[in-house]
């Protein structure tokens, strides 16, 4: 029988320690989460909750292990109720609990909940237990899907709002006219050929080059016409009169330019 106490307090000992690191952690967090949510960040309450998290992981494994005595069956019975206040149980509690009163008893020696809450639960545990798993998962597939839908049809109904906006605009260019252009710069498509002018013979069937014509030394003023031989006062850059041949080679030059 003392054996069996020594480790029903000593299990009670670590228990205990453990529920006190549980409730220094929530504490701490409580305390984050009241003066320091300015400046808390994401990862700080992540580090916290992974905290609390780990703690009651411990204190779930202790309880369910082998060794550990099984509390549901061991009854806590108040040895004194008084009115008065405790002020070692005000100790104890943290200041939360002044005196252990015949009121208080029903709520901190509850080993069950309260006749509504127990009731609610008895419901629920009865509907879960009738319920067929392959229909609560058609039910949850059909929740998501319909989720999805009402995503999907919300998306299409903008779309389909935008492209008519889109469509309504004025248009201000048009697709063949700008086909066309392109191709009358590249390939010269729809330009109309330069028709050549006849070039009016000189006297002694001498060639004139027509007037604008590129390479021609521009346009030929009135009576300027081919040198003659046979004129006086006309002379070479040596002073003598240039021969016909020659002056019919340069009308001929001028008139294509790009004939040799």
């Amino acid at each position: 029988m003392q054996r069996e106490e020594r480790q029903l307090d000593a299990a009670l000992e670590a228990i205990i320690m453990r529920v006190n690191d549980l409730k220094n952690s929530i504490g701490s967090m409580l305390v984050k989460l009241e003066h320091e949510y300015e400046t808390l960040n994401w990862p700080t309450f992540l580090d916290n909750f992974a905290l609390m998290s780990g703690h009651l992981t411990t204190l779930s494994k202790m309880l369910s292990h082998d060794k550990s005595p099984t509390l549901r069956n061991l009854t806590v019975l108040p040895l004194l109720l008084s009115p008065d206040r405790d002020e070692e149980l005000l100790r104890l509690s943290e200041g939360r609990v002044p005196a252990f009163s015949h009121d208080l008893v029903p709520d901190y020696l509850r080993t069950k909940p309260e006749p509504d809450v127990e009731r609610q639960m008895i419901q629920m545990e009865h509907k879960a237990a009738n319920l067929a798993y392959e229909s609560a998962q058609v039910t949850a597939y059909t929740k998501v899907v319909n989720h999805v839908w009402d995503i999907v049809s919300k998306a299409r109904e903008e779309w389909e709002t935008e492209s008519g906006s889109r469509s309504g605009a004025t248009q201000t260019s048009s697709v063949a006219d700008t086909h066309a252009l392109v191709a009358a710069v590249g390939m010269g498509k729809g330009l109309k050929p330069m028709v050549q002018q006849p070039v009016p013979s000189g006297p002694q069937g001498m060639m004139v080059a027509p007037v604008g014509r590129p390479g021609a030394g521009g346009p030929q003023q009135p009576g300027s016409g081919p040198m003659n031989p046979n004129q006086p006062g006309q002379m070479g850059p040596m002073g003598k009169a240039p021969s016909a041949i020659k002056t019919n080679i340069k009308a001929a030059s001028q008139i294509h330019p790009y004939g040799r």
